[in-house]
């Protein structure tokens, strides 16, 4: 029944996290939000809502590793996993963005959460709210940098299907399917780990985090089939800056985040290092600017390096 808990709870936030994005972009355009800033927030927070709720609802729990260990294990599935399956059904073009902002962007945000969590083995309320401040201000340059650029979300929704109050129930919704998606996949998979005799951290950084990576991979997958993959790279940069920053910066400033097992900081974090900075030398090697099926081979070959020793 546990196994069976655990996949209810992926399908639950899937589900949720689906419905909280069509909805609130649905609200954005209905209020004539310009579509960088649906792009860069709305959509960006929407996907990255089941890593929030399961963070924050672990943390709340006393379950701290698992809240650090669902992100850091959903932001390598991101690279290793979905980046290298998608690469493996059709080779991503880099553009120029990559370069000049996606890349830098994720590697200050990176390298910023792992000062923080290699300091003091903890996450103050401070060092959240500066994570929150981060983000802020990504945003900020973001919004002036681009401007002027075509924006990536040209989905045309009709704003007379749905009223706004119905987007919002909508909302409420999706954010209660969230709710209790975390609720039973963290509960379910804390009894899983119990009965096998492994530790939260584990658990959280394997099965839960492919689960809450699901929806990522899923709209991944279906760019790539349709050969409309070349901005999916920047959206997973996206997603995993969004889940340091974001996701355990909103999470440790409402509750501090204690005791997080040095597994952790000195092994699980050094992968969430190795899976930003390995983007730019694979960028190099062979065919330059493209993220070749050679290339998602390498990335999905060490993301099973990483998981099948903690999987054992």
């Amino acid at each position: 029944m546990d196994y069976l808990g655990i996949l209810f709870g992926v399908i639950l936030l899937s589900q949720g996290g689906d419905l909280l994005t069509k909805s609130s972009v649905d609200i954005s355009f209905k209020l004539s939000i310009p579509k960088i800033i649906i792009g860069m927030t709305v959509v960006s927070f929407a996907t990255s809502a089941p890593e929030l709720i399961v963070s924050l609802n672990a943390t709340l729990d006393g379950l701290p590793n698992f809240a650090i260990g669902n992100v850091l294990g959903s932001n390598i599935a991101n690279f290793g996993l979905v980046l290298g399956i998608i690469t493996i059904i059709y080779p991503i073009s880099l553009k120029q963005r990559f370069y000049n902002t996606d890349f830098p962007l994720l590697i200050m945000s990176t390298f910023l959460f792992y000062y923080v969590i290699y300091t003091e083995s903890q996450i103050s309320r401070v060092e959240g709210i500066i994570l929150v401040i981060a983000i802020t201000l990504i945003l900020f340059y973001l919004f002036f940098y681009q401007k002027n650029d075509q924006s990536e979300f040209s989905e045309k929704l009709d704003k007379d299907k749905i009223s706004i109050f119905k987007s919002f129930l909508y909302i409420l919704f999706s954010g209660s399917l969230l709710w209790l998606g975390s609720e039973t996949l963290i509960k379910s998979s804390v009894s899983v780990a119990n009965k096998l005799e492994i530790s939260e951290r584990i658990i959280s950084i394997t099965m839960v985090a492919i689960g809450t990576s699901v929806p990522e991979l899923a709209a991944s997958i279906v760019a790539s089939l349709k050969k409309q993959n070349d901005l999916s790279i920047g959206n997973l940069i996206g997603s995993n800056i969004f889940n340091l920053l974001v996701v355990i910066g909103i999470t440790s400033s409402i509750i501090p985040i204690n005791g997080i097992d040095k597994s952790i900081i000195n092994n699980d974090m050094l992968w969430v290092v190795l899976f930003s900075v390995i983007i730019f030398p694979l960028a190099y090697l062979g065919k330059r600017n493209v993220l070749t099926r050679k290339k998602g081979i390498i990335l999905l070959a060490l993301y099973l390096i990483f998981i099948i020793p903690l999987l054992i």
